[in-house]
């Protein structure tokens, strides 16, 4: 089994985070995520483009009383590259306590 590897598209801390919003949930707002991350719209929005051109998010746009709204979701391909990038985090943590993983 190899060894779990950090994604780089994931690590960065406002990505990690979003990611990390993301995973229970199906879908969420574009206005919501912003305000639980504490970002501006366009760090949100550059986060969410980088994290779509790898494949890892979906955005789906809809207009509601005349405002259009953005909704992002985890790709299958996301949830997977996430859960990677946590398990090789557990790595490191479970490193740093003295644990060694088995080879």
């Amino acid at each position: 089994m190899s060894r779990p590897r950090f994604d780089p598209v994931i690590h960065a801390p406002n990505r990690l985070q979003l990611c990390a919003l993301l995973a229970p949930l199906e879908e969420a707002e574009f206005q919501t995520l912003r305000d639980e991350l504490e970002v501006s719209d366009s760090v949100l929005s550059k986060q969410m483009s980088q994290l779509a051109e790898a494949g890892y998010l979906r955005l789906r746009k809809s207009t509601f009383h005349g405002r259009q709204r953005t909704w992002a979701r985890l790709t299958a391909r996301g949830r997977k590259a996430f859960a990677a990038h946590v398990e090789a985090l557990q790595a490191l943590i479970a490193q740093a306590n003295g644990h060694h993983p088995k080879d």
